[in-house]
């Protein structure tokens, strides 16, 4: 009897010892007929992504089956009982007599199932992939019957497609949890309403929350945040069977968006490093974001302090209820439309997030937008988009927004009495006495405020007409020139702010050397601090430099107006005697030359390959929106890594636009007599010819590519084995297909081998020869992305051997070969 005791103990032991093995044993990524998977065990996909297994969210016990991240088990993405937890950890999922995926409890009853099939169970496993995808498939025929992308729970990952099928009605949506506790569905839902111009939308109770703004065939115009298609290379795309489908492509890195319970999408990226979910965009971002805030023609502004305003024409329905600041009831017409005749114009508002239920007419010409609305009588706005062609309004104007430097031309129709800006005034006779003695008084006061003026200001006022915008100060081509006259909005200098010399002496401790973050081509740059504890650099040209008067000027005009989260942003500039500063956003994490090549530097090992790929990334859609997206055409013509900012999150901010140029019309290249820019980062042709372009900046971005995945400079660098550049170096391993040795050693790693070489295939493209080899920088983004995955094969760098100097004749070039800007060599 003791020796059948102590075998049964032992029998149990050794059973509990196989079960705590098989826990950990399920290295697979299949489930079939034969394996049951039980609580706790799981399933992991082949590179190790995503996990099939059960949880537990916060403050409950209850047991769900869901997929989660392997480096992340507490982030679910999708779970399969949702309204029906179970109440212990005796579940399991095994695959069905019928075929199904079934999670049954400890009395083998089905909690959940598939319920999908018909085929034998013997035909059918279940696999999950990288993308976090749950496929069902028949093994005889290999079709698959059931995915779980075609039912998400509140997580849109990229490969999944939120669907609506016009015809039907049928829509795959994202739909939140209850709370952070229950994964019940919640009363928020995501999806896409693909009736007349595709919108993404979020719904409360059916109702709409959220909305992105059309969908144009490259961005959601609506989302602020979206400059380009790059951007996450997201796309909607018709079947031609009725349904319609929002997706993105594979990414390298892990990326989501969640529908949070209050109905917020968060898009998140993992750092590997910190093992923490970054938000890298939300909506709503403010209450101007929320569907219909400001009522039927009314028009939100979140930088206002009355939020709501009516558009022009207009007046609040209920003056009380505004007052209040309950703008839902909206705003009515104060005049009605005359249709026909000259009765009725428009009134342009710029940078506009456009109404809902726009219809649309494909026209690329905005003058036929214009005359198709006028004769339309029951037409009250148009907008023109290149891509989608004219929008149309014919009811109602909900969901109007104002935006800060992006946006649409949005077209209101009014009657000829609300467009006519001189109102009826009223005359009066005023005694002449009067008159008189006000004159005499307004006139002293004007020469004492005048005589004083003069003396605090000296000579300021005639400092500030270096901004004049005329072929003598303007250091852009005619074309570039008309545009900017047109474009009066674009290069209203007087909207930037305006700073005095004392505020920035003492914002940087009047200029001292512990402030000083580093030198420019054009003097030095601090760090200060104002008065309200905002953080700024100061780029402060040296007042007894000649140089660099032209480039203030251009800088100040080319970047006041440019919006965009890869770009620096311009907070203010001073013009005092002989002072003239640009104000800027502060970056703690300084440029992108530091982290790369100081070896002193603390962050100089902190840049991993994510953050290596991210900013290479990030400086490509800076490129794109300068070159495509802004509303001018502007090449930048001195991109290196000293003029790329690093701010707290690592994001690459493109600085120094003082050596840009803008493109007008239907420019796409340009000569100059005076080449600038910095030795090692200059086109070929650019440095010979003088010719720039597009392509210029490309093969800038391509030099760029390449010091980022060495950690070196090519400038300075020589392999004195081969006598080869940068360049060089790059084109011989890559050709011996050798790519990984090139890379610096901090990211060499053979996790990263083939996003590595294919990083430098694509930066030896961009740095080809002649310009038509060099990709656009659109088509840069899409291989970076894998949109565009065959790459085509370049020829080898015309600068592969090491070039200074010295090759060419003294008379011919005066290159330095230091980081400094060259600004002032003349070409042949």
């Amino acid at each position: 009897m003791k020796i059948m005791k102590r075998f049964v103990r032992q029998f149990s032991a050794l059973v509990i010892f196989l079960r705590f093995l098989l826990c950990w044993s399920l290295e697979t990524d299949t489930i079939t007929s034969s394996l049951v998977m039980k609580d706790p065990d799981s399933i992991v996909s082949q590179k190790q992504v995503f996990k099939l297994g059960f949880f537990s969210p916060n403050n409950t016990t209850n047991r769900y089956l869901g997929v989660f991240y392997a480096v992340s088990e507490e982030t679910v993405v999708w779970v399969a009982n949702r309204d029906r937890p179970l109440n212990d950890s005796s579940g399991a999922v095994t695959i069905s007599k019928d075929g199904n995926l079934l999670l049954i409890n400890a009395r083998n009853e089905t909690i959940w199932s598939t319920n999908a099939t018909s085929s034998p169970m013997m035909n059918t496993t279940l696999q999950i992939l990288d993308t976090g995808n749950l496929l069902l498939r028949n093994n005889a025929t290999g079709n698959t019957i059931w995915e779980s992308f075609s039912q998400p729970s509140n997580v849109f990952l990229p490969t999944m497609r939120i669907t609506d099928n016009i015809n039907t009605g049928k829509k795959v949506v994202v739909s939140s949890w209850k709370n952070e506790s229950d994964p019940q569905d919640g009363s928020f839902a995501a999806g896409l309403e693909a009736l007349n111009i595709p919108q993404m939308f979020t719904w409360n109770n059916g109702r709409p929350h959220w909305r992105s703004g059309p969908w144009n065939g490259l961005i959601l115009i609506g989302v602020q945040d979206m400059y380009s298609p790059y951007l996450d290379g997201f796309s909607v795309v018709n079947d031609h069977n009725g349904t319609s489908y929002f997706t993105a492509p594979e990414a390298q890195f892990l990326m989501k968006i969640d529908l949070n319970s209050s109905g917020s999408l968060l898009q998140r990226l993992w750092d590997d490093q910190k093992k923490s979910w970054d938000v890298t965009w939300l909506a709503p971002q403010n209450e101007c974001d929320i569907y219909g805030t400001c009522g039927p023609f009314g028009s939100c502004n979140s930088r206002d302090s009355n939020m709501c305003s009516c558009l022009r024409g207009f007046e609040p329905v209920n003056k009380g209820e505004w007052d209040r600041r309950n703008w839902s009831s909206g705003c009515q017409r104060i005049n009605q439309l005359q249709c026909g005749g000259n009765g009725d114009g428009f009134f342009r508002m710029p940078f506009m997030k456009v109404p809902d239920f726009a219809e649309q007419f494909s026209s690329r010409e905005e003058d036929e937008c214009r005359s198709r609305c006028l004769g339309n009588c029951s037409c009250i706005a148009y907008a023109h988009d290149t891509s989608i062609g004219c929008m149309f309004w014919t009811n109602t104007l909900i969901d109007v927004q104002q935006f800060s430097g992006v946006g649409s031309d949005l077209y209101i129709r009014l009657s000829a009495s609300d467009l006519d800006e001189k109102k009826d005034k009223k005359l009066y006779i005023i005694i002449p006495v009067v008159v008189v003695v006000g004159f005499v008084c307004i006139s002293v006061l004007i020469f004492i405020g005048w005589c004083w003026m003069v003396k605090r200001k000296g000579g300021k006022t005639n400092e500030k007409k270096i901004f004049q915008v005329d072929q003598q100060t303007f250091s852009a081509d005619s074309a570039a020139i008309n545009v900017l006259k047109e474009e009066s909005e674009v290069v209203n200098i007087e909207e930037v702010p305006l700073f005095s010399f004392e505020a920035l002496a003492n914002a940087t401790d009047q200029f001292s050397q512990n402030n000083l973050l580093g030198r420019g081509g054009f003097g030095p740059v601090y760090k200060g601090k104002l008065e309200d504890g905002k953080e700024i650099a100061v780029k402060r040209l040296s007042a007894a430099s000649g140089q660099g008067v032209e480039e203030f000027k251009n800088e100040v005009v080319v970047i006041s107006k440019l919006q965009h989260r890869n770009l620096v942003r311009l907070l203010g500039f001073c013009v005092e005697k002989e002072e003239k500063m640009l104000i800027y956003e502060y970056m703690p994490n300084k440029s992108l030359d530091v982290c790369l090549f100081d070896p002193t530097h603390p962050t100089q090992n902190v840049l991993n390959w994510t953050k290596r790929f991210n900013i290479i990334e990030g400086i490509g859609r800076g490129l794109l929106y300068l070159h495509r997206d802004s509303r001018l055409k502007i090449i930048h013509r001195d991109l290196k890594p000293s003029n790329v900012l690093l701010d707290e999150d690592w994001n690459p901010k493109i600085s120094d636009f003082g050596m840009a140029r803008i493109f007008g019309g239907n420019q796409d290249h340009g000569n100059t007599a005076r080449v600038v820019g910095t030795y090692g980062y200059m086109a070929p042709e650019y440095a010979m010819e003088g010719r720039f372009s597009e392509k210029s900046d490309v093969y800038s971005f391509g030099v760029l590519m390449l010091e980022i995945l060495k950690g070196k400079k090519n400038a300075h660098y020589y392999n004195h084995e081969w006598s080869l550049s940068l360049i060089g170096c790059a084109w011989k391993l890559w050709s011996e297909d050798q790519g990984l040795g090139f890379a610096d050693e901090n990211i060499a790693s053979s996790d990263y081998k083939t996003e590595i070489v294919r990083c430098i295939h694509i930066a030896l493209l961009c740095v080809q020869e002649f310009p038509k080899d060099r990709p656009h920088i659109q088509t840069v983004l899409s291989m970076l992305s894998r949109e565009i995955v065959e790459l085509p094969t370049p020829e080898q760098p015309v600068f592969a051997e090491k070039w200074n100097g010295s090759s060419l004749p003294a008379t011919q070039f005066g290159y330095s070969i230091n980081e400094l800007t060259i600004t002032a060599v003349d070409a042949r």
